[in-house]
This record gives C-alpha cells, structure tokens and sequence, in this order.
C-alpha cells in the first residue's frame, strides 16, 4: 500500500463560547467548554501530527462551526479543510469517508477531538490493522468506556459495503452504538479489530480525565491554587480578553475567577457569569472590591487583576514558582502597553525599571501573593486611589517583591486619553500628593 493513500480525518468543532462541548458548561461556563474543546482538539493534532514521523499519511480537518480561515488562523495551514456534512453524526462520517475514497483515499482513518487518552501509537496501529501481516481487517475500531468508539477506519478494498451499512441504523450518543456497529460488520462479512479501550469527555464528571492526562494536578480538599480576582466597573468592551486569558494558565482547574463588580451598568456581570466566575456586587471602589474578592476567596495565592489586561500563557506556573520561595512576600509581571507608540515604550521602560530595581509594581502589573500574607498585613486600605502603592509599601517590610520577566499586555486606555507623558506627569504628582498626606 502506497502509505501516500492513507488519511486521516479529525472531526471537531471551532471553538465558539456556548455552541462547544455545552454538556460541560455548567460545570466550567461557556468560555471554559470553549476552552476545553480548543486545548483538547490542539492535543490530539499533536498526536496526528507525531504520526508523520513514521507514516506519510494526509490529515483532513472536518469541522463545524466557524469558517475555513477561522480555523486555519487556529490550527495552521497545513492541513486539509473541510466542513462536515450534514445531518447525524453517522450522516456526516458517511460523507467523509464517501469524500475521502472518491479522492484516491486508500484507507482512512477518523477519530473525534474529545479523547485525551489518544496517541500517535494508537493512530499508527489502526493503520496497521488494515496490513496484510496483521489480518488485513477491513475496519477497525477504538472502543470507547461508555459503549461508544473514538475511532473507526475502513480499508479500502471494502470500502463500499462498510461505508453503505456502518452508519445507519445506529442509535447515536448511546451505550450500544460499538456493539451494534461489531454486529452489522459480522452481518456483511467486514473483518475487524479492536484497540484499546479509552475515556472521552462528554460531561462534567468526564473532566478529571483531561486532568490526569495532561498532567494537570488537582487541589486537596476542594481548595483552588490561585484565586484570580477582578473589579469591575462598566468593563464589557475589555473584561472578555482578560478572562480568557486566566484559561490560559498551565492548570486551568486549579484556578478560580472572582469578578467584583462595582454597580456595572452595561453586560460586564453577564459577561463574567458565561465565564464561570463567582460574581459579587460591591460599591464602586477598587481597593473595597479587592477586599471583598480577597474575602471570597478559596484560593492558596491571590492574583489581582485589572479588567483591561491580558495575563500572558502560564501564568499560574510563574506565580507559584515565585512565591515558592522563601524570601519573596509578593510578585508582578512586567509591564507591556496595547500601543505601537514610541513613548509608551519609554514608559514601560520606566515602569519596570521601577519595579525591577525599586521593587514598586503598580496594580496594573497584576500584584499577586499568597492569601495568608495578605490577611496579615490587613488587606488593601480603603483609600480611593494608591490602594496598590500603599499596600506594596507595607509588603516590603515584610520580604522581596519580584518582578516576573514576562509581560502582561494591558490597555493603553489611561494613556491615550491625556498622552503617554502628561498621564506620567500627573502619576508622580499624585505619587508626590500621597507621600506629602494629601488626600
């Protein structure tokens, strides 16, 4: 067999908030099923893609939702797109496999996005079973835990017959739909194989599954690692990116959201509930809001973050490799502005000159410390403004403050409005006031 001739195809869905994975929405919001699916589909194509190494097979991304440039933006160009057919699932794997063979497709093999336990082993052995030292089986099947299958390929030779009757006649989304798909290939004279059997994620009590495979650890007790706490004030056009980064953290599960919301008028709340996270109403002050979030609070380190910035990938690794140490009280990331402008840089360039070497992180680096030093040292004080310079002040006496050498991107909103250098001025003037016992 000309190995050239062989395909794969993942079936998957684009990644839309409220349209994915919705069985588990209730247990991680509709931004975190979105999240699951995307971090699920990546880590079964690096699969696929470690399957190159050995076997020169094409691979054909089946999707539903989006559009081909959405995906190609996603997943990379190299790959073969095509939207799935319509109708039931059996309707349109039908289609793909009937597409695949009228392309010259020798044998083809297709799987689902969902099954964390998938490896380029496994791809590699259900192209094996079609050879002839290893019984030359017309189909194979992965035998999925709940009586369904993540994979099924189809030789060529019989393409026909097993494309035509494997399905139809199958009641989808049941535990008989592997037994019955074994009878229908005894029925028409298909031989067969069977691989190891996996999990696939489909409800809220599936997802310790992705846990464990991922290598993601699990708190004790309930308990959360890192609390992510956000005040709010009429932030629906920026609070949507900020969230999304926080599922960009290394171990996602360990991780909860705290919105406070001071008296929004527009869909922030909204916005934060699809999300998952916890969300409380407050009177309209940052310092009170982180206070009452901090209060809230399950989590062993507290991460406060402003609605208008973007956490960068991990975060929750370096936050914990951080505090881990015994010398160090509190951290930051370093500063990076949305703008392109010259003097943003500069200003960047002083916040964390700053920061690094005053160790003076500003609450738009997004302060972060363990719960307990936190309660010890009273908590922010209820001050209208420097709530963040006030509080580093009194973390100092109490050990080092790091600064993290990897960005946050936050919003050059504050900057815009007077310009880079009068918004600085007017920063150290107020600095000045504060320091002088001015209210």
């Amino acid at each position: 067999m000309n190995n050239n001739r062989e395909r794969l195809i993942l079936f998957t869905r684009y990644p839309e908030p409220g349209k994915t994975k919705t069985r588990l929405i209730p247990a991680l919001g509709e931004e975190g099923a979105a999240k699951l699916q995307q971090q699920m589909t990546e880590h079964i194509l690096v699969q696929a893609v470690k399957l190159l190494e050995d076997r020169p097979v094409t691979i054909e991304i089946c999707f539903e939702g989006g559009d081909k440039k959405l995906m190609e933006s996603w997943l990379g160009a190299g790959f073969t797109y095509r939207r799935q057919g319509n109708g039931d699932i059996g309707s349109r794997m039908g289609c793909a496999f009937e597409e695949a063979f009228s392309s010259e497709a020798e044998s083809v093999v297709l799987i689902g996005s969902d099954i964390p336990g998938l490896t380029s082993e496994i791809l590699e052995n259900a192209f094996i079973s079609f050879n002839e030292d290893s019984g030359g089986n017309d189909v194979v099947f992965g035998p999925a835990e709940d009586g369904g299958y993540y994979l099924v390929g189809i030789s060529g030779a019989s393409s026909k017959v097993a494309v035509e009757k494997l399905f139809s006649k199958i009641e989808w989304g049941t535990n008989t739909v592997l037994k019955k798909s074994l009878e229908i290939a005894k029925e028409n004279g298909l031989s067969f194989a069977l691989l190891e059997t996996l999990k696939d994620i489909d409800c809220p009590d599936d997802i310790p599954i992705w846990d464990e495979v991922s290598g993601l650890t699990s708190t004790e007790s309930g308990q959360k690692n890192i609390s992510v706490i956000i005040p709010t004030l009429n932030e629906e056009a920026n609070i949507k990116r900020a969230m999304d980064s926080v599922f960009g953290a290394n171990d996602y599960k360990s991780i909860e959201i705290i919105v406070v919301d001071g008296e929004s008028a527009d869909d922030t709340i909204s916005i934060a509930k699809s999300f998952g996270a916890v969300v409380i109403k407050a009177s309209p002050s940052r310092a009170v809001q982180m206070n009452l979030g901090a209060e809230a609070a399950t989590g062993k380190y507290l991460l406060f973050l402003h609605a208008d910035t973007v956490l960068p990938r991990g975060f929750d690794k370096h936050i914990v490799n951080t505090l881990s140490r015994d010398s160090v009280v509190a951290g930051a990331f370093e500063l990076k502005i949305d703008s392109a402008g010259l003097s943003t840089r500069i200003v960047e360039y002083g916040s964390n000159f700053r920061s690094r070497h005053l160790k003076m992180p500003y609450g738009d680096q997004a302060i972060f410390l363990s719960a307990e030093s936190f309660h010890k040292v009273g908590g922010y004080k209820e001050i209208s403004i420097m709530e963040d310079f006030e509080l580093i002040k009194r973390l100092q006496k109490r050990g080092d403050i790091v600064t993290v050498p990897v960005p946050i991107l936050t919003s050059s909103r504050r900057w815009e409005k007077f310009g880079a250098f009068k918004t600085t001025v007017i920063n150290q003037v107020v600095i000045l006031a504060y320091k002088f016992g001015i209210s």
